[in-house]
């Protein structure tokens, strides 16, 4: 059986920490975008100082592509044309004509953008670049060795260079060494041909999906606020289609520049359902719900020796640096699970309480990002290493440490292999 189920005990004692409330998404309605949530700078908290004597010299770092547009172009453009047809018919409502108006508005900076890094999320991460280096400007002195590499996706490679190139503003000197590839693509981005083929498959995880979604999608109030005749609708697509296709764009407007808000044509119930739904399947396709198994731990299995490797590469060397690694929501998710960190590898079957278990918006926001920081005292002390996610720090569970967040990495490292 694997390794995630002999730390049950340890999920039993920690998850309600972890827990979302409906309130706190209500207090802020943009964390129902889920893995659109823009990242959470103002959430970020004060950290603990290390042991007496321990200083850093070495930072793995794993980061998300920063805000983005939607994937596509016609996630946009498919909404205006039906709305533009609906106004041709004259079955627009007074909203629905305000709705194409902002639709229309907002179409002027998202053309022919689909799927790119947002000047946001530029911003994101030359802000996460620029709080590592004043919070471990020895990491960067003279002689550091730092590398970074990213995904194939432009929007990656841009988050890197953004990333990097805020560190040499700040140090003209650094050399950044960095890459993208098949040969870095092979860790950033893995699946598992049984994480694949489980996501895929019909008669899995799907059933129980859709019938979820039909509990909880309810488009009928919102069809009736924007369409005069509901046949015209039914004629060009489906009432949920709509629904969800402005949902998206809603949850999607944090990471823009136009200012321009959907989130008013939705009542607070009706979002956090779809987002539920939304959670319910990133749950199922990359996390540790009970439904899959256990099997999408997996996938983060050749990045966590890369960072393994990486790390003892330096400390065998007793060299100062750093790694930064840029990929996907759908990598960051299974690494949190993999390393357990609190929160992020939280196992239940109820679709009930799935938020209250694991939230998308809290391991997998837009530029969200995993940080191992080392510590050492003398060439013969103790590494320490403690954990950040998104800049927070986050604690291991199933490792004990009485100088908790720090932990010693003998500890950390030896628990690690006994996940492969």
């Amino acid at each position: 059986m694997r390794a995630i189920y002999c730390v049950v005990f340890f999920f039993v004692a920690n998850w309600v920490s972890a827990q979302t409330s409906r309130e706190e998404v209500f207090n802020n309605i943009e964390k129902t975008a889920g893995v659109y949530f823009a990242y959470p700078e103002k959430e970020i908290k004060p950290q603990t100082p290390p042991p007496t004597g321990y200083a850093p010299f070495y930072i793995s770092h794993f980061g998300r592509h920063g805000s983005r547009y939607l994937i596509s172009d016609d996630e946009y453009k498919s909404m205006i044309d039906i709305f533009e047809d609906a106004k041709k018919d004259k079955t627009l409502t007074i909203l629905g004509m305000d709705v194409l108006n902002r639709l229309k508005l907002l179409w002027r900076e998202v053309e022919w953008r689909g799927g790119d890094l947002s000047p946001l999320g530029i911003r994101e991460q030359r802000g996460i670049a620029e709080r590592m280096y004043k919070d471990y400007p020895v990491v960067f002195d003279k002689g550091s060795k730092i590398s970074a590499c990213a995904t194939t996706a432009v929007r990656c490679v841009l988050s890197m260079d953004a990333f990097c190139e805020r560190l040499k503003e700040f140090d003209p000197a650094l050399t950044i060494e960095r890459n993208s590839g098949v040969k870095w693509q092979r860790y950033l981005n893995y699946h598992t041909e049984n994480a694949i083929a489980y996501r895929s498959a019909a008669n899995t995880w799907k059933p129980r999906h859709r019938q979820f979604e039909k509990d909880h999608v309810r488009p009928y109030r919102l069809m009736k606020s924007l369409f005069v005749n509901q046949n015209f609708v039914d004629k060009k697509t489906t009432q949920e289609n709509i629904m969800w296709a402005l949902f998206t764009i809603a949850g999607g407007m944090q990471n823009v520049e136009t200012n321009v808000s959907f989130y008013d044509i939705f009542t607070k119930e009706e979002l956090f359902d779809l987002w539920q739904c939304k959670n319910y399947k990133s749950y199922v396709n990359d996390g540790n719900c009970t439904l899959n198994g256990g099997i999408m731990m997996d996938n983060a299995k050749p990045l966590l020796e890369n960072i393994i490797d990486s790390a003892e590469k330096i400390i065998s060397t007793h060299g100062i640096g750093a790694d930064f690694r840029f990929a996907h929501d759908g990598n960051i998710i299974p690494l949190a699970l993999l390393l357990h960190l609190d929160g992020s590898y939280n196992s239940v079957s109820d679709p009930a309480i799935f938020y209250k278990a694991w939230s998308d918006f809290k391991v997998a926001p837009m530029a969200g990002n995993i940080q191992i920081i080392f510590f050492r005292k003398d060439m013969n002390s103790d590494i320490l290493v403690k954990f950040l996610q998104n800049e927070n720090e986050v604690l291991v569970p199933p490792v004990k440490s009485d100088i908790q967040p720090y932990y010693r990495w003998s500890d950390i490292l030896a628990f690690y292999k006994k996940l492969f």
